[in-house]
Order: structure tokens, then sequence, then C-alpha cells
């Protein structure tokens, strides 16, 4: 994650210093160690309510494209959320999880777990595209073969929708539109 980029929850180097103040004057009788799993217990009620705050229904499914750090290297994959709703991209298995949305507008995750980390974009289909187009993107992103252009055919960001809940833009997007006109 970039400077330039959207943070909407990480539970990645929390750090106490950062929440210690505030823990310590609503929990006074509690130790320093109870007030740090306090600090990971609200983080992660901090999750849910970012899953409500993102309970965004699209019209079609959504694609996560990954790129996926594994014991024996790295691999390119993807999974399909059927529900199409974006709250139901901020789950993950992963040990440390980071969701943004960076300048140009998608939204991603950073996952770091035991053999490495994984990166995420996740994008929806766009509501004009065949089945045969959807199936031929899937077979470029299993083989390693699929370009930014293929994704951006087939495919739209969910930066626009995320950013009216929290009041983002995303000009270097624009830009870029402008300019591939």
């Amino acid at each position: 994650m970039k400077k330039t980029d959207h943070l909407i929850w990480s539970n990645r180097e929390l750090d106490y210093e950062d929440w210690k103040n505030e823990l310590e004057a609503e929990y006074p009788d509690l130790t320093e160690n109870e007030r740090i799993n306090r600090m990971y217990e609200l983080n992660s009620d901090y999750l849910d309510d970012e899953r409500r705050n993102l309970s965004i229904q699209l019209s079609c499914p959504i694609i996560v494209i990954a790129d996926l750090g594994l014991w024996d290297g790295r691999k390119s994959g993807y999974k399909e959320i059927q529900s199409g709703n974006i709250k139901d991209c901020l789950y993950s298995d992963c040990d440390y999880n980071t969701w943004y949305v960076d300048k140009n507008g998608d939204f991603r995750c950073e996952a770091i777990h035991h053999d490495g980390t994984n990166y995420y974009l996740y994008r929806t289909y766009k509501d004009n595209v065949s089945d045969a187009q959807i199936e031929n993107i899937k077979w470029k992103i299993y083989n390693g073969t699929v370009t930014r252009a293929d994704i951006n055919r087939v495919t739209r960001c969910l930066g626009d929708e995320i950013g009216k809940v929290y009041g983002w833009e995303f000009p270097q997007r624009q830009k870029t539109e402008i300019g591939a006109r």
C-alpha cells in the first residue's frame, strides 16, 4: 500500500502506542497485555463495521484476480464472488490483511500468511460482456498471460462505488482514462 492509497481496514502493524491513551482511559483496570488484546478485538470489530459500510450490491459477480505467494513460488489465479456484494470481499484466512483502494480506483488487498504474501485485485464484470469473454479472461489469468488491457476490457474497477461511501475521488484514474482516449 502506498501513501496515495485509501485504507479501508488493516490488522497489519497495529501499534499499541497509537491506541494506548484511549485504551488506558477506557479500561484503567486492565493490564497492558489485556489492553493490547482489547486493541486487537476492537480492530476486528472495525472490520465488521467496514463490511456494513461496504454492503454494496453490484449487478454482476466480482472476480478476484490473485498473485499468490506460495511455498513453491508465485502463482496467478482467480475466484469469483458470486454474490456481487462488495462486503463479501472483506474475508480472508490469512494472518494479516490490508484492504485499500489505490489511486486509480482499484480495490485491492495484501494478505500475508506463513508462506508469503498474496495480492488481490477485486473487479466486477462489465454488464455487456459475453460468457466467452469471461471464460477467456479466466483462462488468461489461470495461465498467467492476462494483461491490464484484458482486465479493463472485461471488468471495471470498484473504487467509484467504495469512494461514494468514504468521500474518495480518484483523479489519477480520470487523467489516465482521458489520456487513453
